[in-house]
């Protein structure tokens, strides 16, 4: 028991270091949850991934706006902001994060075919590809 205390504290020291504070949503987490969900939200968060900070922000809060979830809107645009992103980025992001899902809603509501769907969308793609090739 004293070892997973001793664990929970480093936890807990490492996100106070990293934001300053421990937020009240992850100090509400069971120890064992918090000491397993940390490390990995820190480094999607914080550390060398596959994509920059600032596009991570920018997902975040396209999705963020996708779900409607206020707490994440708020948290992704202000630091996708600390990383750069311009207030053009912001605003082709706001426009673009409708897409996905006012297309999705049209698509089911048409129960549209899967497999037609597939279909098209890679004649498009091959379409687009040979305009791209042609361009060179």
């Amino acid at each position: 028991m004293a070892t997973e205390t001793h664990a929970h504290d480093d936890t807990r020291s490492d996100i106070e270091e990293t934001l300053g504070i421990v937020p009240g949503f992850l100090d509400t987490l069971p120890e064992e949850a918090l000491d397993n969900e940390w490390p990995t939200m820190k480094r999607f968060l914080f550390g060398e991934t596959a994509l920059d900070p600032k596009t991570r922000e920018l997902v975040g809060l396209a999705v963020a706006a996708a779900i409607g979830c206020e707490y994440c809107r708020h948290f992704h645009r202000g630091v996708a902001q600390l990383h750069g992103a311009t207030e053009a980025e912001l605003a082709e992001l706001s426009f673009l994060a409708s897409y996905t899902p006012r297309y999705s809603a049209m698509i089911q509501a048409q129960d549209y075919d899967l497999e037609t769907f597939y279909g098209e969308a890679e004649q498009i793609a091959a379409h687009v590809q040979e305009g791209a090739a042609g361009d060179d």
